[in-house]
């Protein structure tokens, strides 16, 4: 192995870390997923080119680690009550195989480039959509037994994810205390929020209207 090969490893594993942090940062995975695929696109690639000589086609292998990463990629999607979750993601570990592959290619001015763009759509992009999406508007009631849990401390909640409360509410049915929130914000934010409320064994029920 040469110092070329052991540089393109090092710059994959870099590549693939600049686009992994911006999904660490936000939603607390993704690191060592798009390090490792980017690794891997890159292995492929200078097998394939190691062995092609008279040995076979390199575009064949070329097309079973898109076909790979297709998979993967598709195991991140998630459809819930409708909704659609991890297109993003799945999207960012495809173009993570790309940069890869075209480290082990050499071109690394291109792939780089590749991998700063992809950076600069995740993080910038959501900052942007965020201010044209500042209207967007929830409106959650979460049932809870009463006296088992405290309104002002939900009601944070969404303070803590950047939401904005609107209007909140609350009611009484028996045992029960119903309260109710108009909540305004980027609806990745909302989403964080709802995860919280559904996972809380303290909510006896809970939605999204």
């Amino acid at each position: 192995m040469g110092s070329e090969e052991l540089f393109k490893l090092f710059l994959s594993v870099i590549a693939g870390g600049l686009i992994g942090f911006e999904r660490e940062f936000r939603f607390g995975m993704g690191l060592r997923t798009m390090m490792l695929v980017s690794l891997g696109a890159t292995l492929f690639t200078i097998y394939s080119e190691a062995v092609s000589p008279g040995l076979g086609d390199p575009r064949r292998i070329s097309a079973a680690v898109v076909s790979g990463v297709g998979f993967l990629g598709a195991g991140m999607i998630l459809k819930e009550e409708g909704r659609v979750f991890g297109l993003t993601t799945a999207a960012a570990i495809w173009l993570v195989a790309a940069i890869g592959m075209g480290i082990g290619s050499g071109f690394y001015a291109l792939a780089m480039t590749g991998a700063v763009l992809a950076f600069a759509v995740l993080w910038g992009v959501p900052r942007v959509t965020g201010r044209l999406q500042a209207r967007y508007s929830v409106t959650y009631r979460a049932t809870c037994m009463r006296d088992s849990v405290d309104f002002q401390a939900l009601t944070d909640r969404f303070s803590t994810h950047r939401l904005i409360v609107n209007r909140s509410a609350l009611s009484k049915s028996g045992e029960h205390v119903i309260f109710t929130w108009k909540v305004y914000g980027d609806p990745d934010r909302h989403e964080a929020a709802e995860r919280e409320f559904v996972e809380d064994p303290g909510i006896v029920e809970f939605e999204v209207v």
